[in-house]
């Protein structure tokens, strides 16, 4: 039961977050999650949380986790669900779902399941390793209803095959604060250079609003000032390399890197006015196009899912199929890296709750 909430925060589970809103949320539909993170809120599961004793810390950002393990969210579900007189079944396998008038009936590997509503809360994609598979979008298609088509997000950007070559070697290298742009929305966090392209916090949240052939932009250095700070790095230390300076604001061997191979070589005190902007210019705006994401085993969530326009922003039911509802990672409501997507699970799950 829960291996993806097992896995999840380093095993210890970022099981919301504080700052929950709308605008932390990706959707074709963008105002329909209001109406579920409105009536079940961080501070709801918070309370299930306190009330089961578990200890708690914010690490950054509102992200609540817990001091322990993941296990201890699982074990506070699970006793919830056995207090309420839910039956779980594991080692199941849904072979068949029919709807006959006002019933759903089930064929499954252990019996068969006849119920008048069917939640479906399979997730996507994601995180392959848990056994995630597109069975939730495939019930939606049976049912006709639409699909945003999946994709990978939260998820590290890979480099084109031109720029590989230039980067590769800087595997490991992290830069600690950053701000990373795509489609006008930044995020403020850090980047992790890979074997294969960029990852990282800022990276993860960017892949969010990443779309194929779309650029990036990344200011390596956003509390600076780059060209006021060589300026007067000029006059009092104009021997040095411009190689010296990076390094006390970037990682050694990046510094290292972007002067052999992208910034002007010699010392600072040689560098024109020209080269000064170049230098702005590739620190604070470097403008990268990646190739792809690294795809579905490194994705922590999927974008797209069953269309909202098809649901009831209050009960999640199909607007089409009465007593058929779907809710968490299986619906085109994604969020931001941090609680928000457990905040949404828990929200919709609440709503279809209620329903039920």
């Amino acid at each position: 039961i829960g291996k993806k909430i097992l896995v999840s925060g380093g095993g210890r589970c970022n099981f919301t977050n504080l700052l929950t809103a709308p605008d932390r949320y990706v959707s074709r539909n963008p105002p329909f999650c209001v109406s579920a993170l409105s009536r079940y809120t961080p501070d709801d599961f918070l309370g299930l949380v306190q009330a089961h004793g578990i200890a708690y810390h914010e690490k950054k950002l509102g992200q609540l986790f817990c001091d322990d393990s993941a296990a201890q969210i699982v074990a506070l579900l699970v006793e919830e669900c056995v207090r309420a007189g839910v039956e779980t079944v594991t080692g199941c396998r849904v072979e068949k779902v029919t709807k006959v008038g006002d019933r759903f009936h089930l064929e499954t590997s252990t019996g068969a399941y006849d119920a008048g509503a069917l939640v479906v809360a399979t997730g996507g994609l994601s995180i392959s390793k848990t056994g995630a598979t597109g069975f939730g979008f495939d019930v939606a298609k049976q049912f006709g209803l639409a699909v945003i088509p999946p994709e990978p997000a939260l998820v590290g950007l890979r480099w084109s095959d031109d720029e590989v070559r230039g980067w590769v070697d800087l595997a490991g290298v992290a830069v600690p604060d950053t701000t990373v742009t795509c489609n006008g929305v930044t995020f403020r966090e850090a980047i992790l250079f890979t074997h294969t392209g960029l990852s990282g916090p800022a990276i993860l949240q960017a892949s969010l609003h990443w779309h194929s052939d779309e650029a990036i932009e990344i200011d390596l250095l956003p509390a600076s000032n780059v060209s006021g700070w060589l300026y007067e790095k000029r006059r009092s230390e104009g021997a040095q390399p411009l190689s010296f300076f990076l390094a006390n604001g970037l990682p050694r061997r990046l510094a290292a890197r972007l002067c052999e191979s992208h910034l002007p070589p010699g010392p600072l005190a040689r560098m024109s006015d020209a080269q000064f902007a170049a230098v702005e210019a590739r620190l604070k705006h470097w403008r990268i196009v990646p190739a792809a994401t690294e795809g579905w085993e490194k994705a922590e969530v999927t974008r797209g899912g069953v269309d909202t326009t098809e649901l009831s922003s209050k009960t999640m039911e199909s607007r089409t199929v009465p007593g058929l509802h779907f809710i968490g990672e299986v619906v085109d409501v994604t969020g931001w890296l941090g609680g928000y997507n457990f905040q949404w699970a828990w929200a919709s799950g609440a709503a279809a709750g209620r329903a039920v």
